[in-house]
């Protein structure tokens, strides 16, 4: 750099020369501004030039994710998805969460019916996630734009309806309960077959997007048409109202996206990837861990009124839906956030692959001396192991090793017998000590199914003797009932015994004798009847069919009970929850099918809401 003492006159004489020749230039035509330039500049302004096209190309062209390769990601590899993929998930910009402080609070009652805590009113002080305003128009996407998945779905599955008497008798009992539904509860989401009414949970129509692959199985075209419609015309998400992220993503995502996969009609996939959108809010937590609630109209979230904590089996229990919604669309982002989690908590400790119930979405921490049980709040965690490790084609290791452990942790710490006829069930942990509890919910019952299905797939065939025995356990919990119906909640007898005591293995508390028509026993018959062939399972499903014939059966459909310990004062309800018709009744059809070829489970896996998903193979 030249100092000032050694420039002469003529230097600022030429400089006060070209600004006169520069203030001239514009009375001249652009080409001979263009010839006054040196090689240089010419230079400078093809490189900038260059560089404009180029980004603006670039930009254009990636304003969508149809183009991402997958196997190029490397989705369904290794232990470090989800940190691979962490980097592809859309920044939210301008979005903070408010570190508000939690109120601290007991263990929540595990008296308390799963599905009820989660309508209870959210707290105004929760945390909150705000997201951008900018949603794409989903209905506005084409073909192009929605992309094919990265690999071959399977074929669109065509029914032939009801191929014997079982089967049409339980096709009867759907048309019985759903036409009570189309009658008074229309458009809500559960009917109040009783009092001819109807209760509104999320204000999304659950009851129909639950059905939708049931009828479709079962050949209801009709009836399937006119619920298609209401999807089409009726089913929005832009309610300015608090939903649970866990039972919308298992009933109303994985409802859309099953009935996607089985009928090929893309309207499903749009309403999904709307949906899906709207829930990614839950997953903006310094953690990962995703917010129990979040609200689709205003897209924040926040942790439920009852604490800070969000239940393990539902923020591992969203990993099949996501997955898929980005398989089927090519936007990786929905994976990537809840594949996140499921790796998180992988490098969490746990007590022999047990986990408690309870997670903080704040700290990504599990609550300390939570219970560990495979009933509420615990159970489809494990499940959701597997089936992960089905559905990506068996090439994630660790879900497949943190599976093997929970039911290893399992038959370790949690499996006892009764005293008296030495039946096998599953107990729980609870508290500091961790105090073995002699009880076990109805929704434990689905784990017989779970581990016959991973025997099928390769796993131990310990796995298998322990899910026949369960599958007997479970069938006594119904069998030892006078209306033959299982209560919700089971203790059992461990205690020493007398030679003459006629102590019963199992007993049921006045607070747990109800039962909600749940599926879960049902649905491990299915798989027992499926991998095994035994027509006992058809047996012992078609008496608990009949039991629902006989005690909850309604002028307008079915409703669950107060009380399945008195035939005569079963004391009804007046509810009927959806997965009446997502499950129950659909595994009960899929029970009966004496071809064991309606759903090839080497080709589908089912959510926790009895919704098909493709298997994707590499």
């Amino acid at each position: 750099m030249h100092s000032s003492s050694n420039i002469g006159p003529d230097y600022i004489s030429l400089n006060i020369n070209d600004f006169d020749i520069n203030s001239r230039i514009t009375s001249k035509s652009l080409w001979r501004q263009w010839n006054q330039l040196s090689r240089f500049q010419r230079n400078i302004f093809y490189i900038l030039f260059g560089t404009v096209l180029i980004l603006t190309f670039y930009f254009l062209s990636g304003s969508t994710n149809s183009n991402i390769d997958y196997e190029k990601l490397n989705l369904v590899k290794g232990t470090s998805n989800a940190a691979k993929l962490e980097e592809l998930v859309l920044v939210d910009t301008g979005v903070h969460a408010e570190q508000v402080g939690n109120a601290e609070t007991g263990d929540h009652d595990d008296n308390v019916d799963h599905l009820d805590h989660v309508e209870k009113e959210k707290a105004v002080d929760a945390q909150v996630i705000e997201e951008p305003e900018f949603q794409p128009e989903i209905n506005q996407l084409d073909d192009d734009q929605i992309g094919e998945p990265p690999q071959p779905k399977p074929n669109v599955v065509k029914f032939s309806g009801p191929q014997n008497d079982r089967q049409k008798a339980v096709v009867k009992a759907f048309k019985h309960s759903w036409d009570g539904y189309v009658k008074y509860a229309w458009g809500h989401d559960n009917i109040k077959p009783i009092s001819r009414g109807y209760h509104e949970w999320f204000g999304l129509g659950l009851t129909i997007v639950d059905s939708l692959d049931t009828m479709y199985m079962m050949g209801l075209n009709e009836d399937f048409t006119k619920a298609r419609a209401w999807v089409s015309e009726n089913l929005k998400f832009d309610l300015n109202r608090d939903v649970n992220l866990f039972e919308v993503t298992i009933r109303v995502l994985g409802g859309l996206l099953a009935i996607y996969h089985l009928s090929g009609d893309k309207l499903f996939l749009h309403k999904a990837t709307d949906l899906g959108d709207r829930m990614m809010p839950a997953f903006s937590t310094s953690s990962g861990v995703p917010y129990s609630d979040v609200n689709l109209g205003t897209k924040s979230a926040h942790s439920p009124k009852w604490g800070p904590d969000s239940s393990t089996s539902e923020v591992t229990s969203i990993q099949l839906e996501f997955r898929d919604l980005s398989r089927s669309t090519g936007q990786p982002r929905f994976e990537a956030a809840a594949a996140k989690v499921s790796e998180h908590i992988h490098n969490l400790e746990k007590y022999d692959g047990l986990v408690p119930i309870f997670i903080n979405a704040n700290t990504g921490l599990f609550r300390k001396h939570a219970t560990i049980t495979l009933g509420a709040r615990g159970d489809s965690y494990y499940e959701y192991l597997l089936k992960q490790w089905l559905q990506t084609g068996k090439t994630i290791d660790y879900l497949k090793e943190d599976y093997l452990l929970g039911i290893s942790g399992t038959q370790k710490h949690l499996c006892k017998r009764t005293a008296k006829n030495k039946y096998l069930f599953i107990a729980e942990l609870v508290g500091v000590s961790k105090d073995m509890k002699p009880k076990m919910d109805h929704l434990t019952c689905y784990l017989p199914g779970t581990l016959a299905l991973g025997t099928h797939h390769g796993l131990t065939e310990e796995h298998m003797a322990l899910a026949k025995e369960l599958t007997a356990t479970c069938y006594q919990t119904y069998a030892t009932q006078p209306t033959f119906l299982a209560p919700e909640i089971t203790y059992f007898n461990v205690q020493g015994l007398n030679e003459d005591d006629n102590q019963l293995d199992m007993y049921v508390k006045s607070t747990d004798a109800h039962n909600l028509l749940r599926p879960e026993f049902i649905e491990s018959l299915y798989y027992m009847w499926y991998f095994t062939g035994n027509k006992t399972y058809q047996d012992w499903g078609w008496q608990i069919f009949q039991a629902f014939e006989n005690f909850t059966k309604v002028e307008n459909g079915y409703t669950s009970i107060g009380n399945v310990r008195n035939p005569q004062n079963t004391r009804p309800r007046d509810m009927t929850e959806s997965f009446w018709y997502a499950e129950t009744l659909k595994y009960l059809y899929l029970l009966f099918d004496d071809t064991r070829q309606l759903i090839d489970l080497d080709r589908w896996i089912f959510n926790s809401e009895g919704h098909p998903l493709p298997i994707y193979e590499i």
